[in-house]
C-alpha cells in the first residue's frame, strides 16, 4: 500500500487486515488518551479500503474532493474580485 508516496507493508491475511483497521479506528475514537490520537481513524479506514468497496469508494470520492481543493486553492478560486 502506498500512502504519500511511501510503502507501507499491510498483512497479507485479509482478516489480519480487517483486525488491524477495526483496532486502529477504535483506538482512534480514543484519541484524547496520550499515547492514541485521532489520526488512528484514517489510517484504519484507508487499511480496510483495501479490502472493503464501500470504504475504498468513500476513500476515493475525499481524495478527489481533496485533490480539487488542493489544485483550486482551499477557499474555492484565487481570482481576485473587483
Amino acid at each position: 500500500m502506498r500512502i504519500f508516496g511511501r510503502r507501507v507493508p499491510v498483512p497479507q491475511s485479509v482478516a489480519m487486515r480487517r483486525t488491524l483497521g477495526g483496532l486502529l479506528i477504535a483506538g482512534g475514537t480514543l484519541g484524547f488518551l496520550p499515547i492514541l490520537g485521532f489520526w488512528m481513524v484514517p489510517l484504519g479506514l484507508v487499511v480496510l479500503s483495501h479490502d472493503s468497496a464501500i470504504v475504498r469508494r468513500k476513500r476515493r470520492q475525499i481524495e478527489v474532493k481533496l485533490g480539487r481543493r488542493w489544485k483550486g486553492g482551499w477557499f474555492g478560486s484565487d481570482k481576485s474580485e473587483d
